[in-house]
């Protein structure tokens, strides 16, 4: 593929705020294609609580079989409180999709950006600037739906395989990899519970299987305990992080809170053909419509999508296109934008407007 080549997007822009942080996304992909030889086709398709409310399902087999067709997939945010399933559960097509084209890859970066508060103090001396890789699609993840209930106990099962694995750690040490030709060290830490669990010191052995493909890269261990302790208090000496899904699922809401809050938060889930990007924050229902969301978080997801597309591709473009979205936004926020839920005065449209001014 060229980058005269139309990339083509399924977008799939979902429930509350989702519509409302996807269309400065797309915006600012427009003013990329504007400004490159980049070309993007973007296709809407229906997901989330809403459609779950029009048609008993969370998104029809045609958004399926667009995402399949589709270069990538952008995703807004998709569920809402009040719309569950029968058994109480959440709709949630995003996840749903991790199974569909098997995403084992849960990338969250966590990037503290010049100009934006972090809790933790040095922080923005030191800096931050990590990726929690969580695996998407076993863990305790892989009882969803499965669970069994009773009067007396409840029960769900958590699952890893070799065959997830073996990939999982390939695609963490290459992207470890990756980050050090960029300038990062090139660490990567196995996150887990071997000391208690025999399912994670299988995950360990399999790690220090791995790591010994891949001795440019330093691979570390640490309990998951000990590691929520020292994100806490030094984020900056972490580079790489990998861990099983539910782990995953809590650290990376956990390091999203240390750059800013969810709202700056981007994340992939990405498979062999597949990827979908989306934000980490959920649809806030109780801020749609009112202009208040913040964007960044989907706009650096499309920076993330750009960097896939390069790789994937081999279009040196999309990866220049990445990073210069991510320049963009680093600019604004150096230059005193500030959103509202750093109670600042500054909603998506404004927001919005300085990224693309800066591109």
């Amino acid at each position: 593929m060229s980058a005269n080549d139309a990339l083509h997007i399924a977008v799939l822009a979902g429930d509350g705020i989702g519509p409302e942080v996807m269309a400065p996304a797309l915006e600012v992909l427009r003013k990329i294609e504007a400004t490159s030889d980049l070309r993007f086709r973007f296709t809407d398709a229906p997901a989330g609580a809403n459609n779950y409310l029009a048609t008993g399902k969370s998104m029809p087999e045609s958004t399926v079989r667009l995402c399949d067709e589709a270069d990538a997939i952008l995703v807004g945010a998709c569920g809402l409180p009040a719309v569950r399933y029968p058994d109480k559960t959440e709709i949630m097509p995003q996840v749903e999709l991790r199974f569909h084209f098997d995403l084992y890859a849960g990338v969250r970066p966590a990037r503290l950006i010049p100009g934006v508060p972090s809790p933790i103090v040095g922080a923005d001396q030191r800096g931050i600037d990590l990726i929690v890789i969580r695996e998407s699609t076993e863990g305790l993840f892989a009882s969803m739906g499965k669970g069994v209930v009773t009067d007396t106990e409840a029960r769900e099962t958590l699952v890893i395989t070799r065959k997830t694995l073996e990939r999982l750690f390939e695609f963490s040490f290459r992207l470890a990899e990756r980050r050090k030709t960029r300038g990062r060290p090139g660490a990567l830490t196995c996150v887990d519970k071997a000391n208690v669990f025999k399912a994670f010191a299988f995950f360990r052995e399999m790690f220090d299987v791995a790591a010994a493909r891949h001795p440019g890269v330093k691979a570390d261990r640490l309990y998951v305990d000990a590691c929520s302790a020292l994100l806490v208090k030094r984020p900056w000496d972490f580079d790489v992080m990998v861990m099983e899904n539910m782990f995953g699922d809590i650290l990376s809401d956990m390091t999203a809170g240390l750059i800013g809050g969810m709202g700056m938060a981007p994340s992939a889930d990405i498979g062999d053909r597949h990827a979908v990007f989306q934000p980490c924050h959920g649809t806030a229902p109780d801020i749609m419509g009112q202009g208040k969301a913040n964007p960044t978080g989907m706009i650096l997801s499309t920076a993330m999508m750009l960097d896939w597309l390069a790789d994937k591709h081999g279009i040196e473009a999309a990866a220049e296109a990445g990073e210069r979205i991510e320049r963009a936004v680093d600019k604004v926020y150096a230059d005193g934008i500030k959103p509202m839920e750093f109670g600042g005065r500054n909603g998506t449209a404004d927001i919005a407007r300085a990224v693309l001014a800066a591109l």
